[in-house]
């Protein structure tokens, strides 16, 4: 569920980490670390719109979908081409110089 949150305290010691609780009041947690969205500028008191699943899980809500799926894709369409690329040069070096 994604629900606007307020900012209630921030750690900013070795990695950041932000306490977060509901506007309603209601603890959200676990606490939301840097990587999550918890920044150096934001600071008690700061709202922002979270995904929160009341089992354990809090990121940022941006309105955009992880990347990593099209990522890992280009990376495998790369690996492809470049394998596809490589067999027909060692083809075409093998016919050349093979009878030699």
């Amino acid at each position: 569920m994604t629900v606007d949150a307020v900012v209630v305290s921030a750690d900013y010691s070795s990695t950041n980490h932000c306490e977060l609780r509901t506007v309603d009041g209601q603890d959200i947690s676990p606490s939301l670390s840097e990587s999550d969205g918890c920044l150096d500028s934001t600071s008690k008191g700061d709202e922002l719109r979270v995904r929160y699943d009341p089992e354990g899980v809090a990121s940022p809500d941006d309105g955009r979908t992880s990347s990593n799926g099209a990522f890992l894709a280009t990376l495998f369409g790369a690996a492809v081409v470049m394998g596809t690329w490589g067999g027909v040069r060692q083809s075409r070096w093998d016919r050349a110089y093979g009878d030699a």
